[in-house]
């Protein structure tokens, strides 16, 4: 991908994210959720390239906007996008923490094409040995080979897993084995790219969420140089029949990020709300913003944190 769609992508969830900011704890869900998708679209509606939506909204006749197949950008070189305007809407919605703003870009075909289904996953950052986390050992074998490929204890890793009934089990296992966990209300696709980050002080993410999420998660530790795992979750026939309509034969495969984003991609991810990922918009004494995000290459293997300043023009999303 060119470098210079690196700064295009920043744009787009720079956009969702100020749209999403100014709906921050008003109590409607879905009214976020739509101002930060009118954004996004809005602004890789103005991106050089000849995109397809690979991972968006929902399916076309579902949504209006970023439906799966959707033609988008000016023209220009072939990509597949996937697009996540806002993770968090209820976060934004009672005013909390670590929303974000996602797009990925790459070669057009090089998504891996998911249903909006349940997928497990569990992941880690850069710099440790290959498969040092596997998706199908026991949690306490996985901490035990990651605290030793980092030469610490496992009383000193940090595991990250989503707040949900369907992790008791796996969070009673963590607690158990002296590992100190930090819990999310909502956000497991940054929660899986904090791995990537040392001073996000996350060691390894584990547990299930949705999968569109993971193919975004796995698209930035790709450009990171992280490791991921994942499998889809099929609670019964209406999954199974979603993950065949999806292209998907092999019901029980495995997944590695190459299985997942076969090519290079770039990344960017702009903080809505405090976050273990990112700083969230912050509102300047002028009345303008200030947005904090990250953009990653997997080619160039750059990873570059843009803080900007947007003045006030009385709407954010416009600004």
């Amino acid at each position: 991908m060119d470098r210079n769609l690196a700064l295009e992508a920043v744009r787009a969830t720079e956009a969702a994210a100020r749209a999403a900011f100014r709906r921050l704890g008003q109590g409607d869900e879905a009214v976020a959720d739509q101002a930060a998708i009118d954004a996004m679209h809005n602004a890789l509606n103005a991106v050089p390239i000849d995109g397809r939506v690979a991972i968006g909204e929902g399916a076309k006749g579902e949504v209006e906007k970023l439906y799966i197949g959707e033609k988008i950008g000016l023209g220009g070189a072939t990509a597949a996008v996937a697009a996540m305007p806002l993770e968090g809407s209820s976060i934004i919605a009672r005013g909390g923490y670590n929303a974000v703003a996602a797009v990925a870009m790459a070669q057009d075909g090089t998504f891996l094409s998911v249903p909006t289904i349940y997928m497990d996953k569990i992941a880690v950052g850069p710099g440790l040995p290959d498969d040092v986390v596997d998706i199908d050992a026991p949690i306490v074998d996985n901490l035990k080979s990651l605290a030793k490929a980092k030469k610490m204890s496992v009383e000193d890793l940090v595991v990250c897993v989503l707040d949900r009934p369907r992790h008791s089990e796996l969070i009673e296992q963590l607690r158990a084995s002296g590992a100190r966990i930090r819990l999310l209300l909502d956000g497991d696709m940054s929660g899986a790219v904090a791995t990537a980050f040392p001073r996000a002080g996350v060691d390894l993410f584990v547990g299930s969420g949705l999968a569109p999420q993971g193919i975004l998660a796995a698209a930035a530790l790709h450009a990171a140089g992280g490791q991921m795992q994942a499998r889809l979750i099929l609670r019964n026939d209406q999954d199974k029949d979603a993950a065949r309509a999806a292209g998907i034969e092999d019901l029980d495969a495995r997944y590695a990020i190459r299985n997942m984003v076969p090519s290079d991609v770039t990344f960017a991810a702009t903080g809505i709300t405090h976050g273990p990922l990112l700083k969230g918009i912050e509102r300047m004494r002028d009345g303008g913003l200030a947005s904090h995000s990250v953009v990653m290459r997997s080619k160039s293997g750059t990873v570059r944190h843009i803080e900007a300043l947007h003045r006030s023009r009385g709407h954010a999303e416009q600004a």
